[in-house]
């Protein structure tokens, strides 16, 4: 597997810059003390799982380092309009710097709706997953390019808080290492987070490669009804979309891919 490089690495750096500051502030036993007594994650994988039809994780985010910013909406407000759509779980982005995450956001879009959320960020320690615990997040996005040889014990850290693992891949042998790492939940993304490219075609040509069981999930470059259709063509059980649904009406996008069979 190729190392991280371009976007992929400079998120990374800022990252890692991101997780010493908050150990400054709040130390890990601290983070471990503030984790111990929270309720149960609302299952995030087990909501995909029950789904009928295509399950739609719709997303919050602000900007995007290929598109700038999106849009500049209530996260409370967003989180419903998704329920009331029919969404079957949230994703929010909590990374800052090109993605204009700002603090309690998903802490928001958790009290706002029952659905189950996924932390969407770039996770390189488990002190992000205390973080991430502490949000009140039900899942925990993993990239395969970006935690390398560390794939395995960060999943490990993530099911220890009893979260679910949303294990990210884009090429072939990112694929086997996730099942190598015991991945109930693979979403294959069709953005090169090296280059920031978009095709499709990677997610349609990947998806029937994940083995029987595991939930499958398409990332990215989902703009309308026909592609989220293909998609659950090609096997997906669930597309996460994020643009298409900030910059428009979700409800009727979201009700024509629950019903894609």
């Amino acid at each position: 597997m190729s190392a991280a490089t371009g976007f992929l690495q400079e998120i990374g750096r800022l990252t890692r810059e991101r997780v010493e500051a908050a150990r400054s502030r709040l130390s890990l036993a601290e983070l471990r003390a503030r984790v111990a007594d929270l309720p149960p994650p609302r299952g995030f994988e087990a909501a995909l799982r029950a789904a009928t039809g295509l399950g739609v994780i719709a997303e919050f985010k602000r900007a995007s380092p290929s598109r700038g910013p999106i849009a500049d909406l209530d996260p409370a407000r967003q989180a419903q309009a998704y329920a009331r759509a029919g969404a079957t779980c949230v994703s929010v982005l909590t990374e800052p710097t090109f993605f204009g995450a700002r603090p309690g956001d998903l802490e928001t879009v958790r009290s706002a709706c029952a659905l189950p959320v996924l932390r969407k960020d770039f996770l390189l320690d488990p002190y992000q997953v205390l973080e991430t615990r502490l949000m009140g997040a039900d899942a925990a996005l993993v990239i395969v390019r970006l935690v390398g040889e560390r794939l395995g014990e960060l999943v490990a850290a993530v099911r220890a808080q009893g979260l679910d693992a949303l294990v990210e891949v884009h090429e072939p042998e990112e694929l086997e290492r996730a099942v190598a790492a015991g991945a109930t939940m693979i979403g294959v993304n069709a953005r090169n987070l090296d280059t920031l490219a978009t095709d499709v075609a990677v997610v349609t040509a990947m998806l029937p490669r994940i083995p029987p069981g595991v939930v499958r999930v398409a990332e990215s470059g989902i703009r309308d009804a026909a592609a989220g259709a293909a998609l659950r063509r090609a096997g997906a059980d669930a597309i996460l979309v994020g643009e298409r649904l900030m910059r428009s009406d979700a409800g009727e996008l979201i009700a024509v891919w629950r019903q894609s069979t």
